[in-house]
Parts: C-alpha cells; structure tokens; sequence
C-alpha cells in the first residue's frame, strides 16, 4: 500500500487558504460595523448604567477602591464627606486625579454619585 505523502500537507493548505478567506470576510463585516459606531451610527452594544450610585460603585469603581470602600489600588473613600467637599469630590468624579481616570462616571449622574459618596462612613 502506497499513499501519496503529500495528500495531507495539500489538505492542510487547502483548508488553511479557505480559512484565511472566511476570516477576511467576517473581519470586513467588523469593520464596516466599527466604523458606523464611530461615526455615530447603530450602536452595537449599550453602556450598561447602573440605576443607583452604588450599583455603579460595585460596577465601575470596586475593583479600585475596593468592595468595602476600603481602598487598594485606589484610597479608601470611607469619610470622604469628611476629607473633600461636595464640589471637590464631584471634581474628583469627573476629572480623575492621581491613576485614576477622567469620564468613569457619566456627566448626568456625578451630582448624584459625589453627594452618595460625601455620606460613605
């Protein structure tokens, strides 16, 4: 019984050339969409926004600032009503200080996030 040796290398680079096609097309339709969100367009997936500040704080800022406010990467924010004022903390909301970024709160929803946070204990 003798194959041909050369049937398994053909079949890998068949298989791998149609591959190579499929993978072109599907990245052109990713694309096109990306480029629609970009311009404003149909958005693909919503921002998920959590309905209270503190949902949004196990969202966003726990991984941080930790699940008991305690702080770790971030400082802890247990009385820092007392630390900052409302002002300052809206500031700190919404233009980052230190590593942390600017934007993480929505500009709608930082009076209601800073005046929950001024009450943290």
């Amino acid at each position: 019984m003798n194959r041909n040796p050369l049937i398994p290398f053909v079949l890998i680079m068949v298989l791998g050339i149609g591959l190579t096609i499929a993978l072109s097309f599907k990245g052109l339709g990713d694309a096109k969409e990306l480029a629609e969100e970009q311009k404003g367009g149909a958005k693909t997936e919503e921002k998920a926004t959590a309905a209270n500040p503190e949902e949004f704080y196990k969202q966003t800022c726990s991984a941080c600032h930790g699940v008991n406010y305690e702080g770790g990467v971030g400082p802890s924010l247990k009385g820092v009503g007392k630390r900052l004022s409302l002002d300052q903390i809206k500031d700190v909301i919404q233009h980052g200080r230190g590593n942390m970024p600017s934007g993480l709160v929505p500009a709608d929803k930082a009076d209601e996030m800073a005046k929950w946070l001024s009450k943290l204990q």
